[in-house]
């Protein structure tokens, strides 16, 4: 049973506000956890000083033995870990790693990150594709191609692609060259594999009708079976796409760190917690947005298929 079209909307929307309310609630509700307390004033606690985070167990301890021996007693206020800033925390670093100049030379500005990291997407998914896309064709269409290529395919696509990290610098050098071969490594194998399943799956009386009107094996495989394909193709490298993605981080910790993995590095060791979030949230966002616009574009490219290939 489909929802409406104003439900679906409704739906669309709480899938995004439930985790943010649960976030929020986290972030501003005391009594939900807020584990530690934020020193204000440090009393005579010869370690505690003004703004640093202990356990609240600590404090309590802390106030209790400051009023049993008459010393001045420490003052807090209950907070989260500073792993986990609250959500206007983040929107303002959101905004403000766009604005503000970083303070360290060895930084990035949030932008210049991103758009390495989206290159290396770009450069190891393409290439991947260009490659993948048709040899998956060629073992779906014809099962001699599926018995020569497949089994190794089956075989090599368990090898994790980090574990080639160290081959890849060895032979690429240690700039972009072989985290754009970690992306390859990572989709080839799966895209191969997919499309080939793909492309099993057009009608059968397609092809025997053309073969029936005396279309060559030739004739077949570009005007009945590829056009047949095509939008589950284009499907499955949204999905690919993805899962490129999901290497990126792994493949820039190969060679010189660069990309959006090096500014959340960064971030992360001077406990910018907030920058790592906001960085986190734009690779999601950009994930999201480029899947939306391919799936609109699918709607004008496919156009004889019932709302395209969503």
């Amino acid at each position: 049973m489909q929802p409406s079209n104003g439900n679906s909307k409704l739906l669309l929307a709480a899938s995004f506000l439930l985790p943010l309310l649960i976030w929020s609630s986290v972030s501003y509700l005391p009594f939900l956890w807020h584990p530690n307390v934020q020193i204000t004033k440090p009393g005579d606690v010869s370690y505690f000083r003004s703004e640093m985070q202990v356990e609240r167990a600590t404090f309590d301890s802390e106030v209790q033995k400051a009023i049993a021996s008459g010393a001045a007693v420490p003052q807090g206020f209950r907070v989260n870990p500073v792993y986990l800033p609250a959500p206007d925390q983040v929107f303002v670093a959101l905004y403000t790693s766009f604005t503000t100049e970083p303070k360290r030379r060895s930084e990035q500005w949030l932008h210049e990150s991103l758009w390495h990291s989206i290159t290396i997407i770009f450069w190891g998914f393409t290439l991947s594709s260009l490659v993948g896309i048709p040899l998956g064709i060629l073992c779906g269409a014809y099962s001699v191609m599926s018995r020569l290529f497949e089994p190794f395919i089956e075989f090599f696509r368990y090898f994790p692609a980090p574990a080639f990290g160290a081959l890849a610098v060895a032979i690429l050098g240690i700039h972009d060259a072989p985290k754009v071969a970690i992306i390859f490594i990572g989709t080839f194998f799966q895209q191969v594999l997919i499309v080939a399943n793909t492309t099993r799956m057009i009608d059968p009386a397609l092809i025997e009708a053309a073969r029936t009107l005396g279309a060559s094996r030739p004739v077949v495989l570009f005007r009945v079976v590829v056009p047949g394909v095509m939008p589950a193709l284009y499907r499955d490298s949204r999905i690919l796409l993805g899962w490129a993605w999901t290497y990126l981080i792994v493949a820039e910790l190969i060679g010189t760190s660069s990309g959006i993995t090096w500014f959340i590095t960064q971030q992360a060791r001077y406990k910018n917690f907030d920058n790592v979030f906001a960085a986190i949230m734009m690779i999601g966002l950009i994930g999201l947005a480029t899947d939306i616009i391919l799936s609109r574009f699918s709607r004008r490219l496919f156009r004889w298929q019932e709302g395209g290939a969503h």
